[in-house]
């Protein structure tokens, strides 16, 4: 799956790894669409891999645990662990605080607590 808005540029290539179709899979996949689609409208690509599916990705990627979200792009690479529920943590974690806008698309700063 690769989500991408044909007017802007890919500004961020995310990999998803997640184990199977279980709820902390699924969860992890809608939060990472739902930061994808609020937070970096059209400016990122995310692939999702399930590692029953490929353990060779994991294992070139070197991915212990899953959901694991990768940021391939920008270097360097980040990774967070977990199922991306914690949205100020899994924004600064990945860096995305230079394209951050609120959903009404004015700029922002990282999310209120």
């Amino acid at each position: 799956m690769v989500e991408n808005g044909a007017s802007n540029p890919v500004r961020y290539r995310l990999t998803l790894y997640i184990s199977g179709g279980g709820p902390d899979s699924r969860r992890a996949i809608e939060n990472a669409q739902a930061i994808c689609g609020t937070y970096l409208r059209g400016m990122a690509e995310l692939e999702v891999i399930d590692v029953l599916e490929h353990p060779e990705a994991a294992e070139r990627d070197k991915i212990l645990a899953t959901p694991t979200l990768l940021r391939r792009f920008p270097l360097p690479a980040r990774k967070i662990i977990g199922d991306l529920s914690d949205l100020e943590r899994a924004l600064g974690a990945l860096e995305v605080y230079a394209h951050f806008a609120a959903p009404d698309g004015e700029p922002s700063g990282p999310p209120e607590r």
